[in-house]
This record gives structure tokens, sequence and C-alpha cells, in this order.
């Protein structure tokens, strides 16, 4: 018997949802979903340049399960390349460590822990204030 699948852990949701090729309307495009630990092991191990047991030990997942979910990323991010096809980050298992408030009057940025509540914003004291995390968190993860 298998075991229940874990929550991956994330550092912080995101900033781009979505990226596609210049110049090609997006109704023309097929596109393909990279999954929020999948965009997770690419910054990890691409990006930081994280050995695979450093990167799986941050996401709370063992070093096999992180090299099956890097080459996975890795193979969607190629096809994406390759075919032209738009990549949509999307979707997952995840918790998420801390989240980005942001101010939609000021546009100020603070990096919180997730879960902590969002009232005004510190610079402006808008409470026009939009939680990065709940873009992901709503929409199936």
């Amino acid at each position: 018997m298998s075991r229940p699948y874990r929550k991956r852990r994330i550092e912080l949701p995101p900033s781009i949802k979505n990226f596609k090729p210049c110049g090609i309307p997006r109704k023309d495009l097929q596109s393909i979903s990279l999954s929020i630990d999948e965009y997770e092991a690419i910054r990890l191990a691409d990006y930081k340049g994280l050995e695979h047991s450093e990167a799986a030990e941050q996401m709370e997942i063992s070093r096999p399960t992180f090299s099956r979910l890097i080459e996975k990323s890795r193979n969607k991010i190629a096809q994406a390349i390759i075919d032209g096809k738009e990549l949509i980050v999307e979707g997952g298992n995840v918790e998420f460590r801390n989240t980005v408030k942001r101010c939609k009057e000021c546009g100020d940025e603070e990096i919180i822990p997730n879960n902590t509540s969002i009232n005004n914003c510190n610079e402006c004291g808008s409470r026009n204030v939009e939680d990065s995390a709940s873009k992901f968190i709503n929409n199936k993860i």
C-alpha cells in the first residue's frame, strides 16, 4: 500500500502564473501546466543551484521524489519552449511557508508568513491589500 501524498512545502507563491510565446494569440496556442511544486523544484535546483538533497529537504520530500519532480518539470518547460506552448503555473498539493502582501493602491509589497492576517498596507494605510498565495489556493490546489 502506498503512503499518502504529502503536501510539498513551497517558500513563496510564484509571482508569474503563465508564459506564452510572443506574437501568437492565446486562442491559437496549446498549453501545458506546470504544477507549483514542479515550479518550486526548478527554482531550487536550477535557479538557486541547490543539490537535490538540499532542495528535497526544503520541500520536505525525499531526494528520489525530488529527482522525479525536477525531471518532469524540465520536460514540461522543454515542451513549452520547443513546441511553442503556453506554460501555465497552477495546482498541486502544496503549502506555502510565506506569501507576498501587495497593496493595490500604492504597490507596496511585503513578504509575510502564510496565514498571517492582512489588514492594512504598512506604506499608505489602504485596506485594499491582496495575498498572492490566495490566487493559487483558490484555484484547485
